[in-house]
């Protein structure tokens, strides 16, 4: 069964806004960007490493925020979280507990470092998420639909704050004001890239994919509105 395919893409933009339906194909991009998932046929470059040959260099290079940020985090609390990620990439144990709350006031977190886990919103507990990635210094981070449990004030903290990072960014994403900003939006539709360009008329391609079709809004069972 073809997922997503065949693709041909070179991202250079820094700022690059994935769209689709969900179960489009979108996510499974996002996953082959960092060796989370592995193409069936041909290959992913990352700065010239081969995903499937050079997996954990690509890791390395690529960080990957969850949806559900509680599909990243392990430890009791936010300082061990990250802390623990330190630990990944080789920083010294005697380091890692300031370091990590360095990464936890740059993302506003500071004062939770040392609650539990459970007692953070669950807007605070994807800027734990975020911090526990950003602290491995990735050039590359993608982000699949992080905003999408959040409520609106969370969504436009987080928004903002991955809209301020220096790395480049993929972000996958339903949340069309924030694919507006990007330098470049891909359409994903039934496993193809079906539009690829500057924001403002990719998303009108994308809104009109999107659109009922006129026999879906005449059908017989079709709601109407009093």
């Amino acid at each position: 069964m073809r997922i997503l395919g065949p693709v041909d893409l070179t991202l250079t933009e820094r700022r690059i806004a994935v769209v689709g339906a969900n179960g489009s194909g979108k996510s499974t991009l996002a996953r082959l960007l960092n060796g989370l998932t592995l193409p069936a046929a041909g290959q992913v470059l990352v700065d010239g490493l081969d995903t499937a040959r050079d997996g954990h260099a690509v890791r390395r290079s690529v960080g990957f925020l969850f949806t559900d940020p509680d599909a990243q985090i392990v430890m009791p609390t936010p300082v061990e979280d990250v802390a623990l990620s330190l630990r990944r990439i080789g920083v010294p144990a005697a380091e890692r507990d300031a370091r990590a709350r360095e990464v936890l006031a740059r993302v506003g977190l500071a004062e939770r470092a040392d609650l539990p886990v459970r007692a953070l919103s669950g807007g605070q507990r994807q800027l734990l998420a975020l911090a526990a990635v950003l602290a491995t210094e990735p050039d590359i981070l993608v982000c699949d639909e992080p905003t999408t449990l959040l409520d609106l004030r969370w969504r436009r903290v987080i928004t903002d704050l991955i809209a301020g990072l220096p790395q480049q960014v993929v972000l996958v994403t339903h949340d069309l004001e924030a694919a507006a900003t990007a330098d470049r939006v891909l359409v994903v539709d039934d496993g193809r890239i079906v539009a690829d360009g500057a924001p403002e008329p990719t998303l009108a391609t994308y809104r009109e994919l999107m659109s009922p079709a006129p026999s879906d809004r005449t059908r017989p069972d079709a709601p109407t509105l009093p």
